[in-house]
């Protein structure tokens, strides 16, 4: 099993990556913070007769990386019941490599896994991020990928998350099944 996390947060060590780091704690997994990275918006040229422009940033290797891991944590703090603007972009962009000839797009997704993270502090975060965890969903069923699990946690300010005994409690349960996964691949 090869693990990658996209962390989407503004905030290096917010309460999105204290969730994901207690959910891999222990297990190898390359970590990707999507606010490093160079990204630009995508320029929609789906219908042009030359299709989309090559863009000098660092989404293309990024792209070509992501494609060589099976099972990817997206870790995103709720922005205006969305996810984060780094997120969306490294969504929009798949758009650009949807016929791109150097990959078969939909067999490159077809049956990975995915897991989802996120934050938020709203009176009823649970609910009002619900549209966010639809809109992964929605994702992941057009590119024929399991999606695992979400947690959706409570927190605003560095810290708060620790006080969501839930979303902790849940991190150490897909610890322990990823760890276990992990160790059921090794024997066979």
């Amino acid at each position: 099993m090869k693990i990658m996390t996209l962390l989407g947060s503004s905030r290096k060590d917010g309460n999105t990556a204290y969730l994901s780091n207690k959910a891999l704690e222990g297990i190898d997994h390359k970590e990707i913070f999507l606010l490093e990275k160079k990204l630009n918006p995508i320029v929609d040229q789906r219908h042009d007769a030359g299709g989309f422009d090559m863009v000098n940033d660092d989404y293309e290797e990024l792209f070509f990386d992501f494609l060589q891991y099976d099972t990817y944590f997206f870790v995103t703090p709720v922005y205006w019941f969305g996810v984060s603007g780094q997120m969306k972009i490294f969504f929009d962009r798949w758009s650009q490599y949807m016929k791109d000839e150097r990959i078969d797009f939909w067999e490159a997704f077809r049956g990975k896994k995915a897991y989802v993270i996120v934050t938020g502090e709203n009176p009823h975060p649970k609910t009002a991020a619900l549209p966010l965890i639809l809109q992964f969903n929605a994702i992941f069923e057009y590119l024929n990928m399991e999606f695992v699990d979400y947690v959706i946690g409570k927190a605003n300010k560095p810290g708060d998350i620790q006080s969501d005994a839930y979303a902790l409690e849940k991190m150490k349960l897909w610890n322990q099944q990823l760890k276990a996964d992990s160790s059921e691949l090794t024997i066979r």
